[in-house]
């Protein structure tokens, strides 16, 4: 699939028209303002090539989806650019850095973080040690600093106190005394993301962040991923439902057999026969419906009203979902 023209981010995700990519628009194409850019990239298991990107830009300040069928080579994808597995062959870079051969927890320190289909909450702390362990820097994680509480007494209370906010925005500071394992699965995914962003990130890849969530939980998990956007951050997440793809991407990639297959905004690419056959399926003429209204209708109202909305909402799935 390609088409000619410069690709801007589609009106029902809310996004002003700045063109994301340029020039032809198709597998591998250039963008006007990448902050990860992939060449060469392989992995293979046995005689199985998992991933086989030739080259790959995930544009800056959006949110992209990241789709295709089961066994596509989307969350080994996930694994390179994150640093949890290594290539075969091949580079990336993030933001101008290239990340060949980091480990995780440091690409995690240059702004990149990720969450996982399978939640990693530490079942036995409570929801407040589950959000402190996710703040960077740390004074008192050295041994002998942490001999001296004067020297990260104050930054301790900095960092309950940011926990505590972002616990509230995700409506869980009700449960910060809480284990992490008594919560439901929608709340183990917002406190993943939760943790995520306590260490500033500007780049959050999420796994299926709405695998195994409750329904009505979804929209409030969708709400808070827009908001990433909306606070500068880029987002890049796998998802298997395209009610959610086309409701807040603004941008979609398409992997199969673990090679990039289509790019583009949702409207052209869920429309290209070849993407609707492969990976649509039956999908393809199910009905929007209430979901993208009213997500739509949600970042159409003033933000503080958006808020409360979302937050009326979510407090309402939370006693559905206990």
């Amino acid at each position: 699939m390609s088409d000619p023209r410069p690709a801007t981010p589609g009106t029902a995700t809310g996004r002003a028209t700045e063109p994301i990519a340029s020039g032809v628009i198709g597998p591998g194409c250039a963008k006007t303002d990448p902050i990860v850019i992939a060449d060469g990239i392989t992995r293979s298991f046995g005689g199985v090539t998992a991933v086989d990107v030739e080259h790959l830009e995930i544009p800056r300040g959006v949110i992209t989806a990241l789709i295709g069928p089961n066994g596509a080579g989307k969350t080994t994808l996930f694994n390179l650019l994150s640093g949890f597995d290594h290539p075969d062959s091949g580079e990336w870079s993030f933001d101008g850095t290239s990340l060949a051969g980091i480990p995780s927890f440091k690409v995690s320190r240059l702004g990149q973080v990720r969450t996982f289909q399978l939640t990693k909450s530490l079942a036995m702390l409570s929801v407040l040690e589950n959000m402190k362990l996710g703040a960077r820097d740390q004074r008192g994680e050295s041994l002998w600093r942490a001999l001296f509480p004067p020297l990260w007494r104050a930054q301790e209370r900095a960092i309950e106190e940011k926990a505590m906010g972002l616990l509230e925005t995700f409506l869980l500071d009700g449960k910060r005394d809480d284990y992490a394992a008594s919560l439901s699965g929608g709340q183990r995914k917002l406190l993943e993301m939760a943790r995520a962003l306590m260490s500033d990130p500007q780049f959050v890849m999420l796994d299926e962040p709405m695998a195994g969530v409750n329904p009505a939980l979804t929209q409030s998990l969708l709400g808070h991923i827009v908001r990433l956007r909306e606070q500068g951050m880029t987002v890049l997440f796998v998802e298997h439902d395209m009610h959610m793809v086309q409701a807040i991407a603004d941008w979609v990639v398409v992997m199969a057999e673990g090679r990039v297959v289509a790019e583009g905004v949702p409207a052209v690419v869920m429309n290209d026969p070849a993407v609707v056959d492969a990976y649509l399926g039956s999908n393809r003429d199910r009905d929007l419906g209430e979901l993208v209204a009213e997500i739509r209708a949600e970042r159409g109202v003033p933000r503080p009203a958006a808020t409360g909305a979302v937050r009326a909402t979510a407090h309402a799935t939370h006693e559905e979902d206990r």
